[in-house]
């Protein structure tokens, strides 16, 4: 496995943008935006972020200004080789998928979820970089 991101939600994009560039030295490495689901997405790391570092993925849904503090939590995200093989995996250890594996909405990366014993959600991202000799495969 290999750790690829942790994803928060926030109030305003911008905002949170300067915070984690200016105040802790990230870089933006990349935005997307999503009308049809009225979502932004900015993506922050050190060093080129992915593969050689994880990320911070700030998801602004659009028109949500503040969240509680125990919603703002996302998920932490996992590369594997194959989502689909993994949630049979994690299935069959006993483990809780959420969401099956299939394409994301408005988009054809394949994701899945599961959630830990404490109720924290885990993305699977199907990725060719992940490394098919370890972890979920």
């Amino acid at each position: 496995m290999r750790f690829l991101h942790t994803m928060l939600r926030v109030g305003n994009l911008q905002r949170s943008i300067d915070f984690y560039t200016q105040v802790l030295g990230m870089q933006l490495l990349r935005t997307s935006e999503n009308p049809e689901y009225k979502y932004s997405l900015a993506f922050l790391g050190f060093e080129g972020g992915n593969p050689g570092q994880a990320e911070i993925e700030l998801t602004y849904n659009w028109g949500v200004e503040a969240y509680d503090m125990g919603t703002a939590y996302g998920h932490i995200a996992l590369g594997v080789p194959d989502a689909y093989a993994a949630c049979e995996k994690i299935k069959a250890a006993g483990g809780n998928v959420t969401r099956e594996a299939g394409p994301v909405k408005g988009g054809s990366t394949v994701i899945a979820f599961v959630t830990d014993p404490d109720g924290y959600k885990i993305e699977l991202i199907q990725r060719k970089d992940a490394q098919a000799g370890q972890g979920l495969r």
